[in-house]
C-alpha cells in the first residue's frame, strides 16, 4: 500500500485562515468584560431660579442628550433632582442647566463616583448675551 501526500489548495487554506480571523474579529468583542463604567448626579438649586432642562454630554462635546428632567423641574431654594446610571465613557461628564430665563450654566464632574452639583445665585448662567 503506498501514501500519496497531496498538497493542500493554497486559496482554500488562504480562505480557511481568512474566515477564522474574520470570526475572531466579531467573536472579541461579545467576550470583552469591559462595560462602560456608571455614575449618580445630584443637582441641589440653591439659586433663585427654578431648573426647568438638564442635560448630559462629554465635557468636550456640545452635542446634549435628552432632557434628563422629562417633564419635571428643579425648585428653587433647595430643591434636588438626582440622575441616576449615567454613563460615563470618561473621566468626566458635563451637566447642563437651563433655568427658567432660558440661560444655561455648566459643571463637569467627575464619573468616579457619585457626584453633587449645587447651583447657587452665583453659579455663572450663559443667556446668550
Amino acid at each position: 500500500m503506498r501514501n500519496t501526500l497531496r498538497k493542500s489548495n493554497p486559496l482554500f487554506t488562504s480562505l480557511v485562515a481568512l474566515a477564522i480571523c474574520v470570526g475572531i474579529m466579531v467573536c472579541a468583542p461579545l467576550l470583552s468584560t469591559a462595560h462602560v463604567p456608571t455614575t449618580s448626579i445630584t443637582i441641589v438649586n440653591n439659586s433663585g431660579r427654578e431648573i426647568r432642562h438638564v442635560y448630559l454630554s462629554a465635557p468636550d462635546q456640545n452635542n446634549w442628550g435628552s432632557d434628563q428632567l422629562v417633564n419635571s423641574v428643579i425648585s428653587p431654594n433647595g430643591g434636588s433632582f438626582t440622575i441616576g446610571n449615567v454613563s460615563c465613557g470618561g473621566a468626566s461628564i458635563k451637566v447642563i442647566a437651563e433655568d427658567q430665563e432660558g440661560c444655561f450654566s455648566y459643571q463637569v464632574v467627575s464619573c468616579s463616583e457619585g457626584a453633587t452639583w449645587t447651583i447657587t445665585n452665583d453659579t455663572a448662567r450663559d443667556c446668550g448675551n
